[in-house]
């Protein structure tokens, strides 16, 4: 006969991190896709977007690839080809030849691609502002980056 229970350590499933984190991200993410659903953007689409728009204005000589732009948004390299390539048939990306690398390409946000992106963060840090109303955004956002950095460094 198999044992009762779950034979969690947390007394009430409220008490498991995990658990309320996965609660939130589901929540936030709803929040995110309503954001981003008049701009016709996943938020993955969205997240590469933007990231390359940042990395372009703020390192306007840096030559980004693909595997830079997966490592800076933190995404899985092949996804992140797919997506690209959903983006450039929109007219939001352009992917070139890179100068010395003939397996590489260049990626930028084209003029149309970088006035998306800034008119998509307008409503994604509206809707942040929203979802975060209540806590204390810059504690919460330290705990997070913690957790982000994980602890592959001890």
């Amino acid at each position: 006969m198999p044992e009762a229970g779950l034979g969690s350590r947390f007394p009430a499933a409220s008490q498991s991190p995990g658990l309320l984190l996965w609660r939130v991200t589901n929540r936030w993410q709803a929040a995110m896709r309503a954001a981003l659903a008049p701009h016709e953007l996943t938020h993955v689409q969205y997240v590469l977007l933007a990231s390359l728009t940042w990395l372009g204005d703020r390192e306007p000589e840096r030559l980004v690839t693909q595997v830079d732009l997966a490592a800076f948004a933190a995404t899985d390299p092949m996804m992140t080809s797919q997506v690209l390539r959903t983006l450039e048939r929109a007219g939001l990306v352009e992917r070139l030849p890179h100068p010395t690398d003939g397996r590489a390409r260049v990626l930028r946000a084209t003029p149309d691609g970088a006035a998306a992106a800034r008119r998509a963060t307008a409503d994604v840090e509206a809707a942040d502002a929203a979802f975060f109303d209540g806590v204390d955004a810059a504690a919460f956002a330290a705990q997070l980056a913690t957790l982000a950095a994980g602890r592959d460094a001890d």
